[in-house]
């Protein structure tokens, strides 16, 4: 008789293991979705590329990008533009809905020849 109650007893604590094991499943397939669901925004989504493009702009760049190189970027280093490509974001994003990018090309090459006639000014001195 004891046989049969070790039995009852097995597979009573095998079935309970088992509804536990079931129930962190279900847990972890929710926590999944919700991951995912975050990972699907367009905030994370952009975030995810901005960093992508910036290792791999590093990669490829290599000391150009570092501090105080004197390379291509002079003393601008990754943190600092990891940090202002959000604002930038914003405002093209702003530029883009309001429909200036005609304006701001104009207004950018203007600004572009005034620098370089004060910088060829500022030789000329």
């Amino acid at each position: 008789m004891s046989n049969k109650h070790e039995d009852d007893a097995a597979l009573a604590a095998d079935k309970q293991r088992l509804i536990r094991e079931g129930e962190l499943l279900r847990i972890k397939v929710v926590h999944s979705k919700a991951l995912v669901g975050q990972a699907l925004q367009p905030d994370a989504l952009m975030h995810g590329a901005v960093d992508h493009a910036v290792a791999l702009a590093q990669a490829r760049l290599g000391g150009l990008l570092q501090p105080g190189g004197g390379g291509l970027l002079g003393g601008l280093n990754l943190k600092s533009l990891r940090s202002l490509l959000p604002y930038a974001l914003t405002v093209g994003s702003f530029i883009a809905r309001k429909r200036l990018i005609k304006p701001v090309l104009v207004l950018t090459a203007v600004a572009g020849v005034g620098v370089a006639w004060l910088m060829r000014h500022q030789r000329s001195e």
